[in-house]
């Protein structure tokens, strides 16, 4: 892989989660490092590449229905390393005007999604840190591109389960939803326990553990709790999978067990 476009403070030695996605779902912006602990978990859970593509297809298909909600304008928190499909590309292809902030906490996403965004207008990626909202909202280029006095889509796809903090996952949530205007909607996606081999999940957890973040996977009531304040859009909190599929040859439509998560969108009244 060409290194050229990685931020020299980067170490390649150290797996990150935004990479090892990218590996997961066919992408090459990612090192050796990631390769290994990403195959490691898929020799301990070998549905996680298709898990992978069926958490993509989620979050295509939320953008759709929230543009077809003319939204305009999405923070995707926890954005990851672009790869074909991503929030601007969905979003634009319904609504050319549509604006989208991209947020991550690691350099090479921030980096890799830079390059692919030069000459958009619409969109942008900025380096911050979930457990920080307030210096999200604040940023200037979050101020610039969208208008919070308007309904905004605030995306949070396989993120929390990486702030173990209780405390810091929910008050981050807590202060966006009280930044965003009536008419607003917040996806999240979230791994489970719930449902999965729990050797499975022990394994993977510590997988993830030798990555650079720790994880926390959640129960169902514990995922619910985010929508706080939010009306759950039909058909609710449920399998990736299940949440408004697009027909059957959806992956995991006929087995949403074999996912380790849940997804849900909510709308601010």
């Amino acid at each position: 892989m060409d290194k050229t476009w990685v931020p020299d403070e980067v170490s390649i030695d150290k797996p990150s989660p935004a990479r090892i996605l990218d590996y997961l779902l066919g992408g090459y912006h990612n090192f050796e490092s990631d390769r290994i602990v990403a195959e490691r978990m898929i020799e301990h859970y070998p549905d996680m590449r298709l898990g992978a593509q069926a958490g993509r297809a989620f979050l295509r298909r939320v953008v759709n229905f929230l543009v077809a909600q003319d939204i305009g304008q999405f923070l995707d928190i926890g954005s990851g390393i672009p790869t074909v499909g991503n929030v601007h590309e969905v979003a634009q292809a319904g609504n050319p005007a549509a604006r989208v902030v991209y947020v991550d906490i690691d350099p090479v996403a921030i980096a890799h999604s830079r390059a692919i965004l030069r000459g958009n207008p619409n969109a942008t990626a900025i380096r911050r840190d979930l457990r920080q909202p307030d210096q999200i909202l604040t940023h200037a280029e979050v101020k610039t591109l969208l208008d919070l006095n308007r309904p905004v889509a605030v995306l949070l796809i396989s993120v929390l389960n990486y702030v173990t903090d209780d405390d810091e996952a929910y008050g981050a949530v807590r202060t966006l939803r009280d930044a965003m205007a009536p008419g607003s909607y917040l996806a999240i996606a979230h791994v489970s326990f719930e449902g999965a081999e729990r050797d499975a999940y022990e394994k993977v957890s510590r997988d993830y553990r030798k990555s650079a973040a720790n994880s926390k996977m959640r129960s169902y009531a514990q995922i619910r709790q985010f929508f706080e304040g939010f009306e759950l859009i039909e058909p609710g909190l449920v399998r990736p999978s299940l949440w408004r599929p697009e027909g059957p040859d959806d992956v995991f439509l006929d087995q949403p067990e074999r996912l380790m998560g849940f997804g849900g969108v909510g709308r601010k009244p």
